[in-house]
């Protein structure tokens, strides 16, 4: 058994020119590239100026920022010098995707290791870039180890370009200087890439789908999202883990202002987890010799069984488009170019593993300058990433649904209000058409309506989180199941009659709203999308006179508790908002909680009889004065009124 050399010695015998070690690949073999930020530039620019010496040299990367000089000679010669294999294209135009996407490989991130160490795919070299050794000699990979390692354990050679400039990083992270082959030494500036451009639909949707993330969860964010987007959902947040295939300066914002601790992630706890990194040099310097920061190699990192192990998992990623069915395709979005299968269904299946995990698809409503819808009728254009089964969560501008469990005609109704406006006569006609929509359900105007999240509020009674909302389309069974559990009497009451019968075409105004002239707020409990309606309030415009009627209801086991007061108080102000002079109330003269419950307003109330019923009126304009009546006397006089 001969001893190995001493690394140092080592390192001096492998040291040389780029030239020289590059002399060691022959045509036909494949060729391993170190991926994204870290790619190592200056072996790549050797290698592309010596690419007349090869014929059916195959380069086999994961991901490539820069418009590389390998990908241009392969259009060139396609059929002599270079072969691309490409698991993940990168950051490029649509038209571009189109013009190399045979390079394209699909496979999951979480199995590419495995096509390296099983054989499958034998590499002949490793050319990747690493820091300089430490005094044990150990090598880190740096900002990229994902299938870095893997490709470096398995490779026939290694040639390492070895680089001060790139981070410490800890974590399964490190090589060997004896298990390296050549060393080159070149120190230059890492990739970066810019801030993508924030737009004001990344606004609307941090919002929606920051009700969603709860304190101590563990998120992982996609390469296309904006950091505003990611700050906005998360700033507001405590004790946020992060398990991430990638890292961006979104994440070292949130981390320098205390919002990512990973203290309560269930696995890994303390450490922020991922496999690479790309974006800013600010962002590499952060990761240098940072204890609180560990990469491990895609194998570990997009394992679901690694990623269900996490609380409360959340995923968030881009989509490029959903049918209506919940098909998603994850082809490059502009100024979100990242595209191919990469490990988006490991994190979708991941999260579904994980105690109150969740996984949520983010994409704006449109495309090619709001020309084109992303919600489609079916994908044809786009190839299914995430199957139907797989998809949970979709946020747009225009609001966030649950999927999950839903039928295929309430997943229509689901997406349908969540596209842009423009197109939503036209997918909910050819959903009809496909068979996915009853053939007698009717598309209202209303749903054309822009849902107004500034009503949106969760408020903890008696220790139950309610949260008070405007109505959607997909509350249809909701709000039947709350009417449905009403007692009598409080149905008489709401409905001035006995009533047995709630469905969709007899309660469909309740639901089918514009958002202006008629307006419904219910207050529920339960996740989105397996929510429980516990009290609704609503108002009809009266365009003629600009009143508008307004009625509510509670749940007989969650009455006493405000809940009312709190629907009325939200109701007034979309009135008011939408320029409504006043409301009416007809109440049943035995209704002694509407009747209170108006007589609360902050107005003049006037009331009056006709025959069996009372009619309450306040004009928004008409304050209440501190000599008129309380609630509880005028209640007493409107009783006796009705003699």
């Amino acid at each position: 058994m001969t001893k190995s050399t001493y690394w140092a010695d080592s390192y001096i015998d492998k040291r040389c020119s780029a030239q020289e070690a590059l002399k060691h690949i022959r045509p036909g073999q494949r060729i391993f590239i170190g991926s994204s930020c870290a790619e190592p530039q200056h072996l790549v620019q050797e290698l592309s100026e010596i690419s007349t010496r090869f014929t059916d040299l195959e380069i086999v990367r994961l991901l490539s920022i820069e418009n590389g000089p390998l990908t241009l000679i392969a259009n060139e010669s396609p059929s002599h010098q270079f072969k691309i294999r490409s698991f993940y294209l990168g950051s490029c135009g649509s038209n571009i995707i189109k013009k190399n996407q045979r390079f394209i490989t699909p496979i999951n991130l979480s199995q590419i290791p495995h096509l390296f160490k099983s054989g499958l795919m034998p590499l002949n070299a490793a050319l990747i870039q690493a820091t300089p050794p430490d005094d044990f000699g150990w090598m880190s990979l740096g900002i990229s180890v994902d299938i870095n390692l893997s490709a470096c354990e398995t490779a026939d050679i290694v040639i390492c370009q070895i680089n001060p400039k790139m981070p410490r990083v800890l974590g399964r992270s490190f090589i060997h200087v004896n298990d390296v082959d050549f060393i080159v030494e070149h120190e230059a500036p890492l990739l970066t890439i810019q801030p993508i451009p924030e737009h004001e639909s990344g606004i609307a949707i941090a919002k929606f789908i920051s009700r969603l993330i709860k304190d101590g969860s563990t998120i992982q964010t996609s390469l296309g999202l904006t950091t505003e987007i990611i700050k906005m959902a998360l700033s507001n947040k405590n004790d946020i883990g992060v398990h991430s295939q990638y890292l961006s300066d979104a994440i070292m914002h949130l981390f320098s202002m205390g919002v990512i601790t990973n203290k309560k992630k269930g696995f890994n706890n303390g450490k922020l987890v991922a496999g690479s990194a790309v974006g800013s040099t600010e962002l590499y310097e952060f990761l240098d010799d940072n204890p609180s920061i560990e990469f491990y190699p895609s194998d570990y990192i997009n394992n679901p069984g690694i990623i269900g192990r996490h609380n409360k998992m959340v995923t968030l990623n881009t989509a490029m488009a959903i049918d209506l069915t919940g098909q998603v395709a994850a082809d490059a979005l502009p100024l979100n170019n990242y595209t191919g299968i990469n490990g988006l269904l490991d994190f979708t299946r991941g999260a579904a593993m994980s105690q109150g995990g969740k996984s949520i698809f983010v994409m704006t409503s449109t495309m090619d300058h709001g020309q084109k819808s992303r919600i489609v009728p079916l994908l044809t254009e786009h190839a299914v990433v995430v199957p139907r089964g797989d998809v949970q969560f979709v946020a747009t501008e225009y609001g966030l649904v649950n999927l999950f469990g839903k039928t295929l005609q309430e997943r229509v109704m689901a997406l349908v209000s969540i596209a842009h406006p423009d197109f939503r006569d036209e997918l909910f006609a050819k959903a009809k058409e496909m068979g996915l929509v009853d053939s007698k359900r009717k598309f209202n105007q209303a749903n054309k309506g822009i849902y107004p999240f500034k009503y949106e509020e969760t408020i903890i009674i008696k220790n139950i989180p309610i949260t008070f909302r405007p109505a959607k389309p997909v509350d249809e069974r909701f709000i039947q199941e709350h009417y449905y559990t009403m007692n009598r009497g409080d149905i008489i009451s709401r409905f001035f009659h006995e009533k047995k019968s709630f469905a969709y075409d007899q309660i469909e105004t309740t639901y089918d709203i514009d958002y202006i002239n008629d307006q419904t707020i219910v207050a529920t409990i339960g996740e989105l999308g397996f929510e429980k309606v516990i009290a609704v309030g609503e108002y009809f415009r009266n365009t003629i006179i600009n009143m508008a009627e307004v009625a509510y209801s509670v749940s007989k086991e969650y009455q006493g508790m405000g809940i009312a007061a709190i629907l009325q108080k939200k109701i007034n102000q979309a009135a008011i908002d939408n320029g409504i002079k006043g409301l009416i109330a007809y109440i049943a003269p035995h209704n002694k909680s509407m009747i209170s419950l108006f007589h609360k307003q902050p107005y003049k109330v006037t009331t009056e009889r006709n025959e069996d019923v009372l009619i309450l009126t306040c004009m928004f304009n008409e304050p209440k004065q501190d000599d008129d009546d309380d609630g509880s006397k005028a209640l007493g006089n409107a009783i006796l009124s009705m003699g």
